[in-house]
């Protein structure tokens, strides 16, 4: 008697937990495919996950939570409030100080020792006091930003205008001025003109030598 086989029933699937169910607003006139594409490439949504999967040291966080969070923060910026982004770099600025001062130590431990170690070590405290650096000098231009200028114009003029603001045109070449300075020289010199001094006679010919005669082509082609 053969012992019938028994069907194993699948295990249950797991249910996604509620933290990790992203609810969102119904729109309207938009497919799935559309919604979920939408939903995607949101900057609150992309950063929510981020941030949900890099902080677990705060426990399971709620990603709908998270996102709300976010786009309200962003909303903030956006009306010209940036006391979050001053402290988020003062903050940093902190935490890259901690950094470069603990690598700093380290560095300080391996030397004399370990060279190759105490070179990495320091090696990146220093990149860590860069990037402090320029955390801080970003918070300062937000602090401070740069004036910028606005220059205006005035044109007044009757009648067409022409303005060309330019670079200014090349100066004329030397050269060209020179051309007619010789002339100008044996025309005029101090306003005076030049005497060429008496017309001088005219002489005669030599005597000596006669005129050619006649020639006759064809019986000098003979000779």
């Amino acid at each position: 008697m053969t012992k019938a086989a028994t069907r194993k029933d699948a295990p249950p699937k797991a249910e996604p937990s509620p933290s990790n169910t992203l609810h969102l607003p119904a729109a309207d006139g938009a497919d799935q495919a559309t919604l979920l594409a939408r939903t995607a490439l949101r900057p609150s949504v992309r950063a929510a996950v981020t941030t949900q999967t890099i902080s677990k040291g705060f426990g399971q966080l709620d990603i709908t939570a998270l996102v709300d969070e976010l786009a309200s923060q962003i909303k903030g910026v956006n009306n010209g409030d940036l006391q979050r982004p001053e402290a988020m770099l003062i903050a940093q600025a902190h935490t890259l100080e901690a950094i470069f001062h603990e690598l700093a130590r380290r560095a300080a431990v391996n030397m004399g020792e370990y060279i190759a170690a105490a070179e990495t070590y320091m090696r990146l405290a220093l990149k860590a006091q860069s990037q402090c650096r320029a955390t801080l000098e970003t918070l300062a231009a937000i602090k401070n930003p740069a004036p910028v200028a606005f220059v205006q114009q005035a044109n007044i003029a009757h009648g067409p205008q022409q303005v060309n603001n330019g670079a200014a045109p090349p100066e004329p070449s030397r050269a060209r001025e020179s051309e007619n300075q010789p002339n100008k020289l044996l025309e005029q010199q101090h306003g005076n003109r030049l005497d060429f001094g008496a017309t001088q006679a005219t002489i005669g010919a030599d005597p000596s030598v006669a005129a050619m005669g006649k020639i006759d082509g064809t019986e000098n082609a003979r000779r």
